[in-house]
């Protein structure tokens, strides 16, 4: 059963983890041979603040 975490700073609407979600499950349907029933996909959002690119926090910018 693959399980797909996705982590991104800041946060995705309703539609756009629909549509991500649709198209990973197709993705690994597709090439990986693995049934949509058996997909699992989690969405790890987080505050800018705690992630850091380059040694900078991400909402140092805002």
């Amino acid at each position: 059963m693959p399980v797909v975490t996705i982590k991104l700073a800041g946060s995705l609407s309703r539609e756009q983890k629909q549509k991500v979600a649709e198209e990973i499950t197709a993705t690994l349907e597709r090439h990986a041979g693995k049934p949509a029933s058996y997909t699992t996909i989690v969405f790890e959002e987080l505050p800018d603040e705690n992630w850091a690119i380059a040694g900078r926090l991400l909402d140092e910018d805002e």
